[in-house]
């Protein structure tokens, strides 16, 4: 949705009206029904409308200017524009809630407190709404024309993460759960909302996986049925659980039950199998000069070589790929069915694509099996083979380790092409998040090592800045279900190896890859202590560990919200301060959360914050696709990469979509909107195979005649 002048304007006075209308309603005749519950909704009522009129010149001024942020005139889409479009979702619900209650209110049906309940959740949703836009207005303020991220800005970021702290977030996971999103996807979210909390109640228990989540299942009942203690215990979760339970929770989706569910919705494929490709030197000719080769050699970070492990599927058995060659390096057990196994399944000649994939999970969860049920359709809509790449996990395998074994398997694809199924004439990365990150990282490294690069990009708003630096669709951290601020910040303190844990590699490790493992958490331990003295100089005002937010002395009303005053809520932290407009306070937590400020020099490494990189590293890159999502806290990621690699005059393409939370490519044929997007990845990327003739490429491996060219 594009906010226009009309539509704001339009629903500021519809909320006027509407507000007045319930006013008059409820102050009626002193025997009018429900007389606490109108007391309650008189206030609501009153609150919303203070808060409305002074939101309508923020819109305005918004409006006005917030086409400057955009990537292009064709593609509106920006945190600023999101941030608007939130709050005129929140309206929207509040107008047509109000109206209910102004036609209903004398019926016999008409549920009180159950109606009281949505308008006071609603009434406190816009009060912190409220806060973010102001906080947006700063952020406007303080940055340059047309810059969504106040990179150079330290004390801006200081007061976003401090404001996060303390304020109040359990109201947009309770009867506000997902009012931005599309109405299909609302039931999902609530599922997994409830899944979270429920797990979260029953993690320290000692229960196996399946059994866990069964115990979850039988206390979910409560959560179904009171939204309000929802809310509360998943902020509770979402701000104080470590690493491990995240890891654990999203790592739900490789279980054999819910993994074989997917399988049956996906499309059948006659290959799919994993492989594990040891860790040996590769020579691959150079891009420049096609007699000389470049030396890559295995992924070696944190505890010496060790293999990498990948994930074949193809919607056709091709040439190669049933091959002994091929199958020495299978891990399943049994081995895969091959073409001797199955007369009937014809083999098809090798085609002239290759699509290479990594996963997202914010590098801390989830492998390639999590990601099937749209690779499979992807590799059926296309007719190409997929390798995905099982890249090594944070906390336990943190930067470059993820890094360097995308690139050897990049490499690996390219030299054993004939293998997979590909001549590899045209080459795609595909990937979502972490994994569109890892494959602008994989296409930097080939430039700076001087071998081929890949032939396009197709990354699903992906991560480009592992910083807390505050844009303003990062502002939405405090309202995603999917994607808050305290857990964001854990995923870059893993990958970036702030809070890495004894660096641990795959089981059956021999004892030179042990003794790796030992050396690298002492080099670990040493490089983390040696960044946390240069931190103290660098910056002296910043505490142990992160920002705790300071008490707050008031009494607690329901859903653990407190009304801030002026002192509390604007109290100063390391120099940071947030002077709200007179008389207004967003509404503070109870339930006060600790962030650690990401102050690791490693997070402005440009191989792990590509936004940040030097002209040198992108001049090369090939034709990047990035398709992101208008209500994603990651868009201005898209949004400011996209412009950097345009006005460098690279070739570039940005795709915004409606309606859709962070990961929608994992909600694939969950909802029609998702199946949308997901297909406009896939047009991506077919741009990508079918742009111009194909180029000679040298040999890279043992190759036949291909088949004709199909997508």
């Amino acid at each position: 949705m594009v906010v226009s002048d009309m539509d704001y304007k339009v629903v500021f006075a519809a909320l006027e009206t509407v507000c007045e209308d319930n006013i008059s309603i409820l102050c009626g005749p002193s025997d009018l029904p429900y007389g606490a519950v109108a007391r309650r909704l008189v206030t609501c009522m009153r609150e919303i409308q203070e808060h409305g009129r002074s939101l309508k010149p923020v819109i305005a001024s918004f409006t006005a200017v917030f086409h400057h942020y955009d990537f292009d005139a064709q593609t509106p889409g920006n945190g600023y524009r999101t941030l608007a479009k939130v709050l005129l979702s929140c309206l929207m619900h509040i107008i047509h809630k109000g109206r209910y209650i102004a036609s209903n209110y004398n019926s016999a049906f008409f549920r009180a407190d159950h109606n009281a309940s949505e308008i006071e959740a609603y009434c406190s949703a816009l009060c912190q709404l409220r806060a973010l836009l102001h906080l947006a207005e700063q952020l406007m303020s303080d940055n340059g024309y047309g810059e969504l991220y106040s990179m150079q800005d330290g004390d801006m970021s200081r007061r976003f993460v401090q404001e996060y702290s303390s304020m109040h977030k359990a109201c947009f996971y309770g009867r506000c759960l997902g009012f931005q999103f599309s109405p299909s996807l609302r039931p999902f979210l609530q599922t997994v909302v409830i899944s979270m909390v429920t797990y979260g109640e029953t993690y320290s228990k000692q229960q196996s996986g399946l059994g866990l989540a069964a115990l979850s299942l039988l206390t979910s009942g409560k959560y179904v049925i009171d939204p309000e203690l929802r809310g509360a215990e998943f902020e509770r979760i979402t701000q104080n659980l470590d690493m491990r339970f995240w890891k654990s929770f999203w790592n739900l989706t490789e279980s054999g039950l819910l993994a074989g569910f997917s399988r049956i919705a996906s499309y059948p494929v006659q290959v799919n199998f994993t492989l594990t490709v040891p860790p040996v030197t590769l020579h691959l000719p150079l891009a420049s000069d096609p007699s000389l080769t470049a030396i890559v050699s295995p992924p070696i970070a944190h505890w010496g070589p060790g293999p990498v492990l990948m994930r074949l599927i193809s919607c056709e058995l091709r040439e190669g790929q049933a091959s002994e060659e091929l199958l020495a390096y299978s891990r399943s057990d049994p081995p895969p069915i091959t073409a001797s196994h199955l007369p009937w399944v014809q083999t098809q000649p090798r085609s002239p694509w290759l699509l290479i994939h990594f996963h997202g999970g914010g590098f801390v969860a989830q492998t390639s099996r999590s990601h099937e049920n749209y690779l499979r359709t992807w590799s059926k809509q296309l007719s190409v083979p997929i390798l995905s790449v099982d890249y090594s996990l944070s906390p336990e395998a943190p930067f470059p380790r993820a890094l360097e074994e995308c690139f050897y398997a990049y490499c690996w694809a390219l030299k054993n092409c004939h293998l997979l199924g590909s001549t590899a004439e045209r080459v795609c990365l595909a990937g979502d998040s972490a994994g569109g990150n890892l494959c602008i990282t994989v296409s930097m490294k080939a430039i700076s090592s001087g071998i081929r690069v890949p032939d396009g990009i197709m990354a699903a708003y992906p991560a480009t800045l592992l910083t807390t630096d505050a844009s303003p669709s990062r502002l939405l951290t405090l309202i995603d279900p999917l994607l808050p601020l305290g857990v964001l910040t854990k995923c870059i303190n893993a990958y970036a190896g702030a809070d890495s844990q004894t660096v641990q590699t795959a089981a059956g490790s021999g004892s030179l890859r042990a003794l790796g493992r030992d050396t690298a958490a002492l080099l670990s331990d040493l490089t983390q202590g040696a960044s946390n003295w240069i931190q103290s100089y660098l910056d002296p005002m910043r505490t142990t560990g992160g920002v705790r937010s300071l008490s707050l002395a008031q009494t607690g009303s329901a859903g653990g919200a407190t009304r801030g005053t002026p002192a509390s809520a604007s109290a100063t932290h390391c120099g940071a301060r947030v002077d709200y407009p007179e008389g207004f306070e967003p509404l503070r937590s109870e339930c006060l959360a600790f962030v650690r400020l990401t102050s690791c020099p490693v997070i402005r490494n440009p191989f792990v914050s590509p936004l940040l990189a030097p002209a040198s590293l992108l001049k090369g890159l090939p034709p990047v696709h990035i398709v992101a999502s208008a209500l994603d806290a990651l868009l201005d990621d898209s949004v400011m990469f996209a412009k950097k690699l345009r006005d460098m005059g690279q070739p570039v393409s940005l795709t915004v979509v409606e309606d859709l939370p962070h990961g929608f490519l994992s909600l694939y044929q969950l909802v029609k909107e998702t199946e949308v997007a997901a297909d406009i990845c896939v047009e991506q990327m077919r741009i990508i195979f079918q742009r111009g003739n194909l180029r000679k490429r040298p040999k890279l491996g043992e190759t036949s005649p291909s088949g004709s060219q199909s997508g």
